[in-house]
């Protein structure tokens, strides 16, 4: 098992505060780096500033889930003093990993570049995510804009309908997870060495399009075969989102076999024809289908359609708010907690995979926080003097 690390990150938004969230939850000490305030401004992380209020000035509901339990230290890197506090920070403080989400135009300017960073430490890990990597230093990466460019937004809607963005920022997340995994590989390396990672969201997104890019070799180059689909599958029928008499359920039904155990339940043996035996015979058939199937679920309650298709080795499910979802028996044991400043415990979201770390304290993480909470007691650490600390301050460095 690898020792804790430290990670300072440069940091905002959130795929890459999602990504060093994943290294909190190990135990690893994470570091936020953000921009000190400037005249007029409110400095650091502009997502600290969205959301619900939580009584303390930027720390807006939307920062809460991806900072808790990490420092935070302020630093005007656009000044040479604040980059060679950086350089220092790096030395004193052992800091095995660096990463940022900075346009990589700014990544020499800043001093944050691989060959600069290195320097303080050869075995330094460097991690950078952009929307389309170095060779588009200038492209900002929005998940929804890259939802829109990456095929995401064509593929999500209602047949006919406007494209759509995913209702999570899928791409963002991707790229978090992606830069958590490039980060790990590196450090079980060994010997350990310096190196240096770029993680392009736009590869990220195009990655998951396996369901998708490798069929235009065997199709013709229309758009008609990814057109927008609503709720049902390409490719397996009838699977599907249907109305019950309260609510939603969908059904996916992945194979023939599955097909003649729909057939199969009380009620539904109507659906059984010799042309429908087939999947391919399904999906020339799918409309007429999916208005008889819609026809009986209707009169049965979500749970009762839910109940009778897993009693059968079928897979349904309600189509759950995120109410509810919060409320999951396989989903509660596993929530982290943090507090928020009135002294509120809160629940944020499960942890993807249980860890030491987080079952030795419950689920529990400290407090997103403040913009340059650690600031003295981190500069103390890497051994400035608090003459130093109070001159950075004076200067605008910090």
């Amino acid at each position: 098992m690898l020792k804790r690390k430290t990670i300072l990150s440069l940091e905002q938004a959130l795929a890459l505060p999602y990504a060093t969230q994943r290294f909190a939850q190990l135990g690893w000490r994470v570091i936020r780096l953000e921009n000190p305030p400037e005249a007029g401004g409110r400095g650091g992380d502009p997502n600290r500033y969205i959301g619900i209020d939580t009584g303390q000035q930027g720390m807006g509901s939307y920062y809460l889930a991806p900072n808790a339990g990490k420092e935070a230290i302020t630093i005007n890197l656009k000044k040479s003093e604040g980059r060679a506090l950086l350089q220092r920070l790096i030395r004193e403080l052992k800091v095995d990993v660096f990463m940022c989400n900075t346009l990589p135009m700014r990544y020499a300017a800043l001093g944050i570049d691989f060959a600069t960073l290195s320097k303080a430490n050869e075995r330094l890990v460097w991690c950078g995510i952009s929307a389309f990597g170095p060779e588009y230093p200038d492209r900002a990466g929005y998940d929804p804009a890259l939802q829109a460019s990456l095929g995401f937004t064509w593929l999500t809607g209602e047949p006919g309908g406007m494209p759509v963005p995913c209702g999570v920022p899928i791409i963002d997340l991707k790229a978090g997870d992606e830069a958590f995994a490039q980060v790990l590989l590196a450090m079980l390396e060994n010997p350990p060495a310096g190196k240096e990672i770029h993680v392009s969201m736009a590869r990220c997104a195009a990655s998951w399009l396996i369901t998708a890019l490798p069929q235009l070799n065997f199709l013709d180059k229309s758009n008609d075969h990814f057109m927008r689909s609503g709720n049902e599958h390409r490719s397996f029928i009838p699977s599907n989102v249907y109305a019950t008499a309260d609510g939603f359920a969908y059904l996916a039904i992945g194979n023939d076999l599955q097909w003649s155990k729909l057939c199969s339940i009380p009620g539904f043996g109507g659906l059984a024809k010799p042309e429908r035996t087939t999947n391919e015979g399904r999906k020339q058939l799918r409309l007429e289908i999916y208005r008889e199937i819609g026809a009986l679920t209707k009169n049965l309650t979500t749970q009762a359609f839910v109940d009778f298709c897993l009693q059968h080795q079928l897979s349904a499910a309600p189509v759950n708010t995120v109410d509810q979802v919060a409320e999951m028996e396989a989903l509660k044991p596993y929530f982290m907690y943090t507090t928020i400043p009135n002294g509120r415990s809160i629940p944020l979201s499960p942890a993807a995979v249980d860890t030491d770390f987080l079952q030795d304290r419950r689920f529990h993480l400290e407090a997103p926080p403040s913009l340059g909470e650690d600031n003295r007691k981190i500069f103390e650490e890497a051994g400035l003097g608090e003459s130093e600390v109070t001159a950075l301050l004076q200067n605008g460095v910090i």
